[in-house]
């Protein structure tokens, strides 16, 4: 059997280690560049338009190019296989046509270069930071209505914190490496970051109800070796359910393209600290909220019913 909770002490140093590391670089950058994180046309507003082109071309080129043209303070990203993703702060109801126009404007100085458009859109400026808003409301209330329902769940306030500080932990992770990789938070990140979270309270839910069970059936025994025996009972499960599906973001990750990127990026990023969080960032949480009475009544047998 292994003891996990010999090592909580120590993965709780790493964890708000990793977490001051995220929060000293936002504050260094939101100094520095005035925002810290890199928003997407979804929360910004504006128009950006994903390019291919048949050869390669430097940013600079580009750059200059549309400023010739009358696109200026033009964004622009490059990714594998010729693929430049640029974002204007013009917005346009017609973001086709638009697109269109950019690269019709593109391909004349470049007319021995073919130019394509692999996806478009637009988004007005007030749309941009409501939807902002409501993804921030979103993690919000996800993250309180599973401290209620764990909490009503297994009759104890301290399986809910649990849960709820390790999806908060899992939140602020996959929002940090997108700071320190300097990658997009749009509204499909924000859409993973939710579904991650589903994701690890499921896995986290299976370890409390056999911490739960365990409780009942080994009622003499101290609640840390309670823990480690649920945790290593259901660890077949946990490995099986992550690895499974972590290989196919992996796959998702690695052939979807630069469209579905940072959505599997988030994804990936969640399944891994989800596993190490549901393991030695819950149960240690719920191991210090849990009182003696707690105790008691989730080790009292349910009555029978006549």
């Amino acid at each position: 059997m292994i003891d996990f909770l010999k090592y909580r002490y120590i993965c709780a140093i790493i964890s708000l280690g990793i977490i001051g590391l995220f929060i000293g670089t936002y504050a260094y950058k939101k100094y520095t560049y005035g925002s810290a994180f890199t928003y997407s046309i979804d929360f910004t507003g504006g128009t950006q338009v994903l390019f291919k082109f048949e050869k390669p071309i430097a940013l600079v080129d580009l750059k200059n190019i549309l400023e010739h043209q009358g696109y200026n303070r033009a964004v622009l990203r490059q990714f594998s296989n010729n693929e430049i993703l640029v974002r204007v702060p013009e917005f346009s109801n017609d973001a086709q046509g638009l697109a269109t126009k950019m690269v019709a404007s593109v391909q004349s100085d470049l007319p021995d270069n073919n130019v394509s458009i692999l996806q478009n859109e637009a988004v007005g400026a007030g749309v941009g930071k409501e939807l902002w808003w409501k993804s921030l409301q979103a993690i919000l209330y996800a993250l309180i209505a599973m401290l209620c329902y764990i909490a009503i769940r297994f009759r104890s306030f301290a399986f809910g914190m649990g849960a709820v500080v390790a999806l908060a932990h899992d939140a602020i992770i996959m929002l940090g490496v997108f700071l320190l990789l300097d990658r997009e938070i749009s509204i499909t990140v924000i859409g993973a970051i939710l579904a991650v979270l589903g994701y690890s309270v499921n896995d986290t839910i299976v370890i409390f109800s056999q911490i739960r069970q365990n409780m009942k059936k080994m009622s003499g025994m101290p609640i840390d070796q309670i823990v480690n025996v649920s945790i290593n009972q259901t660890l077949r499960r946990t490995i099986l359910t992550s690895v499974s599906t972590m290989l196919t973001v992996l796959a998702m990750f690695i052939f979807g393209g630069e469209v579905l990127r940072d959505f599997s990026l988030a994804l990936l990023i969640g399944i891994i600290f989800g596993t190490y969080s549901s393991i030695y960032i819950a149960s240690p949480v719920m191991m210090a909220f849990l009182g003696k009475r707690d105790q008691k009544d989730i080790r009292r047998p349910a009555p029978i019913s006549s």
